[in-house]
């Protein structure tokens, strides 16, 4: 049987999350604030309408700083406010895309940004462990089809993969240099899915835009796999690690959260059909002439190590992952109470 995330180690704990505005931070917001952590949200403000964070009620959950992670001064001053016990640090510009066309806002972020957060963080007294939320994507990848496991070498190919690899790189360097026995973590996660994700070129919610509007389902690259999963298994292994680390457990720096290899990997196309059965909409795409962008075409985890160091484990497979974001959908689309929803499929999660 699967270890379970613990409300009563969270009861009280003061959480800072970077990252609280997105679609993941949204999620974790709201599981942290029903477990009973006082949460320190810092982020920037939504960058699409909808947004979860503007639906569900995420504001009300935590105490909420609109600040640039960029801006070291200003994000010192907001985490020693916060005076937190454990930091989890979501904060990214988080799309292989827009990294392309803002290669250099993208470092920023996404490397510096972590590095003005764990310099900060440096003299928070009371701080117990810190969690750096990366990418599967982190990986030096040679497209042989291989699963990563945590000691392959780190690379990218892309800006955003890039910068995620050197945000470890500066993460490790934290760690060795200024943290002592201070647990300083590394998640490497990707391909989240769930209700309430509403970025631009993102699959899910572009089968959400294409079915509400009626039009053709259009795929860039339908043949590509991934190791899809579900905000809230990926968000229990995150919970799990912490909860280990700050008890003293024997655990590594850093571990790969997802899917079973052999049972959660599945194609583009194929998450794209079974999203739309599961919206009751008609089955169907089109393949859109891919642009001169190198995406990788195939994306596998190695997760033993994080199943056996923290007796962690999926509990939705790919399928079922599918079926409750599609619920989370038709709810928005049926006018429904999004914070009660959402709320709702944390404590069916939970149970």
């Amino acid at each position: 049987m699967s270890r379970r995330v613990n409300p009563d180690f969270w009861a009280g704990r003061r959480v800072l999350l970077t990252g609280h505005t997105g679609f993941k931070g949204s999620w974790a917001t709201l599981w942290l604030a029903r477990m009973g952590a006082h949460v320190t949200g810092i982020g920037l403000p939504p960058d699409s309408t909808p947004a979860l964070f503007d639906l569900a009620g995420v504001e009300a959950a935590c105490d909420s700083v609109m600040l640039d992670i960029r801006d070291g001064a200003a994000l010192a001053r907001a985490v020693a406010q916060a005076r937190p016990d454990i930091i989890i640090h979501m904060a990214a510009q988080a799309l292989v895309r827009p990294s392309y066309r803002d290669p250099l806002a993208t470092m920023a972020a996404n490397v510096m940004g972590t590095a003005n957060l764990l310099e900060a963080a440096r003299t928070v007294s009371d701080l117990e462990a810190i969690l750096v939320v990366t990418t599967d994507k982190v990986y030096e990848n040679p497209e042989t089809g291989q699963a990563f496991s945590e000691t392959d070498p780190l690379g990218g190919h892309d800006p955003y993969s890039a910068s995620k690899a050197a945000a470890e790189i500066v993460t490790a360097s934290w760690r060795r240099s200024f943290y002592g026995a201070r647990p300083v973590l590394s998640a490497r996660a990707g391909n989240v899915i769930g209700g309430g994700d509403f970025s631009a070129e993102r699959i899910v919610p572009d089968i959400w835009r294409a079915a509400r509007a009626g039009e053709v389902l259009k795929l860039r690259y339908p043949r590509a796999t991934r190791p899809w999963q579900h905000v809230l298994d990926c968000l229990a292994g995150y919970f799990l690690y912490l909860e280990a680390a700050v008890s003293g457990e024997d655990i590594p720096p850093a571990l790969n959260f997802g899917p079973d290899a052999a049972a959660g990997e599945a194609s583009v196309s194929q998450v794209a059909e079974t999203m739309q059965a599961a919206l009751g909409v008609a089955q169907g795409w089109q393949a859109d002439s891919p642009p001169e962008l190198h995406e990788m075409g195939r994306l596998v985890l190695d997760t033993a190590l994080a199943r056996r160091v923290l007796g962690w484990d999926d509990r939705l497979d790919t399928e079922a992952a599918i079926a409750r974001t599609a619920d989370w959908y038709r709810a928005l689309d049926a006018g429904q109470d999004m914070g009660q929803r959402t709320r709702d499929q944390i404590e069916a999660f939970c149970a």
